[in-house]
This record gives C-alpha cells, structure tokens and sequence, in this order.
C-alpha cells in the first residue's frame, strides 16, 4: 500500500487510494508535486521517471520533463498488466474463515471484525491496525473484506522547536558526518 498520509496531509486530492497527478505530476495543491508508488504502483523504474518529470516540472523546465513521458507511459502499461493479473477477486471474500487473521500486529481475526461498524470502531475494540505496521497490511485487507476506509490521518510529520534541533545539533556524538572521495 502506498503512503498518501503526507499528501492528505497537504490537502492534496486522494483518488481511489493514490495521490491525484497531472501530466507533471502536480498534485492537486499549488505547488506540491508527487512521485512514485503514492501515486500508483508501478515499480522503481516508473518511480525514477515520474520523480524526473516531477524535478524538471518544479524548476519550471517542463519542456525538458516532457522527453521523459513516452518512458513513463511505457512503465505505466506494463503497471497496469501487474494489476490486472494480481488484482484481488471478489470471489476470494467469500473462502474467509472466521479464524482466518486479518491484522498479523495485533492477532485479530476475522471473526472479531464481523462485529464492528467500521475502521475506526474495530481500531478501538480489537486494536486492529494499532500493531507496528500501522495497519499498512490490515488496512487494505479489511478495505477488500468490509469496504472500510480510515476515518482520519494521522500527520506524518511533527513541529519541532527550533532550540531542540540546535541542542541536538550542538552533542558532537549526534552531528552528521561527512564523507568525501570515498573514504
């Protein structure tokens, strides 16, 4: 599943699980652009091609970004034989025994999601989705099984006060270190 928390965050138009891009990869939101498995997944190569589109597109060279579509489109198709081959059938929700786990984090199988309303209320009465993948792969898997959706984003990101980042910077120990010519 692609990460599209940082995008929601943003503002930026999630569409059928993915970030919403033009021809240059510019989302929804002025002046954010977006690359890679958020907004379909297709693979390194077409992550590679979209973030070039995406680099020129930013630094107003869109004629230059343009070179790189016909090798786009051609990751493209090829991501779209993978989803027609791998999709989920719908036939497969009905071999779903009640034992079967839906969330592998926290132990949760299917019979104990039978009972909930939604994402959010089988978040608070099983924990599903709360485990160490933050529900990464149970997310998916109750979308496919009960047509849930996550109520809400968490953000991504955090403030910080800028004295803590100097403090932290000031500790020897914690500054980056630089490698130059290989050594």
């Amino acid at each position: 599943m692609p990460n599209t928390e940082l995008a929601a965050f943003l503002g930026c138009e999630i569409d059928q699980g993915f970030v919403r891009v033009d021809d240059f990869q510019r989302t929804t939101v002025s002046g954010v652009f977006c690359a890679g498995e958020p907004t379909g997944i297709g693979g390194f190569e077409l992550a590679v091609h979209e973030g070039q589109i995406a680099g020129l597109a930013a630094a107003g060279r869109t004629d230059e970004a343009r070179r790189f579509f016909s090798a786009r489109e051609k990751q493209k198709k090829f991501a779209r034989a993978l989803e027609t081959a791998f999709s989920l059938r719908p036939e497969l929700r009905g071999i779903v025994s009640p034992a079967t786990l839906v969330c592998r984090c926290e132990d949760v199988s299917y019979s104990k999601l039978r009972s909930c309303a939604n994402w959010r209320a089988a978040k608070l009465q099983t924990r599903c989705g709360m485990g160490p993948c933050q529900g990464r792969v149970c997310g998916p898997a109750t979308q496919f099984l009960f047509n849930w959706n996550p109520d809400s984003v968490r953000p991504p990101i955090f403030p910080a006060r800028v004295e803590s980042m100097a403090a932290f910077a000031a500790r020897p120990e914690t500054a980056p270190t630089m490698v130059r010519g290989g050594h």
